[in-house]
């Protein structure tokens, strides 16, 4: 009988097909095909192999790639992904190969680069080339825009001996890491946990760490001994960071520990960056990756580490397309390939703390902050007692510390996670509230832009001069603060003070971002009103005071993490501030003093709000004790999806430890014009819920323009 090749393709197909193999065309698994599928021809993967069955006809495979193939982890991880994740295998595949282009080798180029040579005839254009046309070397085209000079002038300048032409890759290599560099001078318990984290490295078997430290113990530092161990055995290694475009000093510093900057993937990138780093880590050759969640889906062949730092952060679940929490498959991929996983984090996840004090994971605590700094002192605010002005949103108590700090030139962060100015425009005469036009969200006031925007779509419109719908003129009005707002009181409060606001509105591209926070760490800026973005790992030297305005926020509607989210974010956020050798303080507003939550950290008694969590998890058969996924129903007619929803219900198995809550209206019932429904699943722990989702969901067919979505280990219950 003849061979059988599967392929799968990147496209939204649920297994691969099967296709005959010419004569003389060897393959193995995971090798890169041209076949074709329809009326296309497409790339697509070799998943495995089997005989045909007599007289059935198959198209055969036209030609083999010849390209490094995935390795067998990769595929299993792709696999492994789906049936977790309730996704089609094809759509994972997808999320792997990113770019066609970077499965060849790169293109050879004439790049140029300075002779050392003065040449004779330096007109300014030739000057301005060899003063600003590098990094060297570089093609023509690049060196003359950087120059703001014609590619001709970049071609004089070789015939006059300013520069040299020779050939060279369009993507070249990355520069090599080097392990034995000395890094800083570690404290003793920093050294100690350094060196279990690289014994680990060193078993050369599947093992997951929880690097537990306190904000500004230096686990950065700690988990840099894991990495060079890795390293000096030849394997790569992946950092995971939840906000790439925030990480400028973090990438510094791993530079400044390796000798060379890693390379980097995120959403921001170009496409020839994107098949730069693609090629490279395919082929072995990038030792060192910094990335955003989806560098999870590189195509590693010799991986030995994967750190996901601030693995709390719910930015590693990624909400649409594929489905998944890049911080629990990070744990699967290292399990399949057989390699260490550090989970870094001053506030862990309950389930990460399960783990690690049950013995599934080891557990390295950094109690201290090295030197003289010292963990911040946390008071709460009670607005009920000490109510702000009217109009006004900043207590007498945040008021009086911000005037102390400044006063001795020290620096105050006001943290208030709402964009803009204000979160609601009402009309003061018929009471209507604006929203977005096709999704059930109020538009929030941009009072920098003169915009009303949503959030969630992103859509935007000038501010308008009258009520949409009683037409009254200037009946508009602002309810509650974003961080426009607070920037606004805080300026008015202390006149002289420099105030700037850090948000995702104000930030800009990468490189104002960057200098943004080298005003800060050098003190040019006095009072910083930030955002979540502020929460992420910055080191501010002269920052000794954190306000934070509403420490409520986090803990209204119906999200069982609340609790845990608002602790984590507020024990991030407080951890900014005396991280030098001055010492710093918090003050947190709220209405609700007695939570656990602040309760906890006011104290600074960590053990008591785990222990206060993690019962109420456990009666409640809650994350760790239990398992959740959730079911979101999509369609343009309201009506329609609630009869998908019923229908959907009603096929649900029968089975032991399943409870079912909904379906009813998500509280986002209406997004981009899609009407939105949602239930619950609620398994108890020895339950294959994935596996009973995916029978489910066989189980039902739904038309084109309606859609059931599969959340496994939900983390946004909007």
């Amino acid at each position: 009988m003849n061979q059988t090749a599967q392929i799968l393709f990147p496209v939204n197909v649920p297994t691969a097909f099967d296709y005959a193999v010419p004569a003389g065309l060897d393959l193995a698994r995971g090798d890169f095909v041209f076949a074709p599928i329809g009326k296309q021809m497409k790339l697509g993967v070799v998943w495995g192999f089997g005989t045909a069955e007599p007289g059935r006809e198959l198209k055969s495979i036209v030609d083999r790639k010849a390209t490094r193939p995935l390795s067998p982890d990769m595929l299993d991880f792709i696999d492994w992904t789906a049936r977790y994740n309730g996704a089609s295998l094809g759509n994972v595949l997808r999320m792997v190969i990113r770019n066609y282009k970077a499965l060849d080798p790169s293109a050879i180029v004439t790049l140029y680069r300075p002779s050392g040579n003065s040449p004779k005839n330096l007109t300014p254009s030739r000057a301005a080339v060899l003063r600003e046309g590098g990094p060297w070397p570089a093609r023509a085209s690049e060196a003359a825009a950087r120059a703001g000079v014609s590619t001709g002038v970049v071609k004089g300048l070789v015939k006059a001996g300013g520069l040299v032409a020779e050939s060279g890759p369009v993507d070249p290599p990355f520069p090599e890491p080097d392990a034995d560099l000395l890094g800083r001078e570690l404290t003793i318990g920093q050294k100690e946990a350094g060196e279990d984290l690289a014994a680990q490295i060193r078993t050369g078997r599947f093992n997951v760490s929880l690097l537990d430290g306190v904000t500004g113990s230096g686990k950065t530092e700690v988990y840099f001994e894991a990495v060079a161990e890795a390293l000096r055995r030849g394997k790569q290694c992946l950092i995971l960071v939840p906000e790439i475009a925030l990480t400028q000093a973090g990438l510094r510093r791993f530079a400044e520990r390796f000798g060379a900057e890693p390379a980097s993937w995120h959403s921001q990138m170009g496409e020839a960056a994107r098949r730069r780093v693609w090629r490279e880590v395919a082929q072995g050759r990038c030792k060192l990756v910094v990335g955003a969640r989806s560098a999870l889906y590189l195509p590693f062949p010799k991986l030995g580490l994967i750190v996901v730092d601030e693995e709390h952060d719910t930015s590693y679940k990624q909400e649409e397309g594929v489905i998944y929490n890049a911080r629990d498959m990070a744990v699967v991929r290292a399990h399949l390939s057989g390699h260490s996983v550090i989970l870094a984090s001053a506030t862990p996840s309950l389930e990460s703390l399960h783990n690690a004090r049950n013995g599934k994971f080891a557990h390295i605590i950094l109690p201290e902050r090295p030197g003289a700094a010292v963990l911040p002192e946390i008071g709460l605010v009670d607005l009920k007692e000490h109510v702000p002005e009217k109009g006004k949103f900043l207590s007498q108590p945040l008021l009086d510390a911000i005037d102390v700090v400044t006063a001795r030139g020290e620096q105050a962060l006001l943290y208030l996670n709402r964009r803009g100015y204000a979160p609601l425009i009402i009309c003061r005469s018929c009471g209507e509230k604006l929203k977005s036009p096709d999704t059930d969200s109020w538009l929030v006031q941009h009072k920098r832009t003169g915009r009303a925007m949503c959030h969630l779509t992103g859509f935007s419109m000038p501010m308008p001069r009258e009520c949409p719908k009683c037409h009254t003129e200037d009946s508009l009005t602002s309810v509650g603060p974003g961080v426009e707002r607070v920037a606004e009181e805080a300026q008015e409060a202390f006149p002289n003070a420099r105030v700037e606001i850090l948000s995702s509105d104000t930030a800009g591209n990468p490189a104002e971002l960057a200098e943004r926070m080298r005003r800060m760490e050098q003190g040019e800026i006095d009072i910083l009103v930030g955002t979540q973005m502020v929460v992420k790992g910055h080191n501010f030297p002269k920052l000794t005071f954190v306000g934070v305005v509403d420490g409520d926020l986090g803990l209204a509607g119906g999200d069982p993490r609340a609790g845990e989210r608002t602790y984590q974010t507020l024990v991030q956020v407080a951890g900014r501030a005396g991280r030098a050798d001055k010492p710093g303080h918090a003050l947190i507003q709220t209405h609700q003093p007695e939570h656990e939550a602040l309760v906890a950290l006011a104290a600074g008694d960590r053990e008591m709000f785990i222990g206060v969590e993690l019962a109420m998890r456990e009666m409640l058969g809650l994350p760790p004790y239990g398992k959740l996924a959730a079911v979101i129903f999509w369609g343009p007619e309201a009506a329609k999806v609630d009869a998908l929803a019923k229908k959907f219900l009603a096929a649900a198995p029968r089975a032991d430890g399943i409870e079912i809550l909904g379906p009813s209206e998500a509280p986002i019932g209406r997004l981009r014009g899609m009407f939105r429904r949602r239930l619950f699943v609620q398994a108890e722990a020895s339950v294959n819920l994935s596996k009973y989702m995916a029978t489910w969901r066989s189980k039902i067919r739904t038309a084109s323009k309606y859609k059931i979505q599969i959340d496994i280990d939900p983390q946004s219950f909007m």
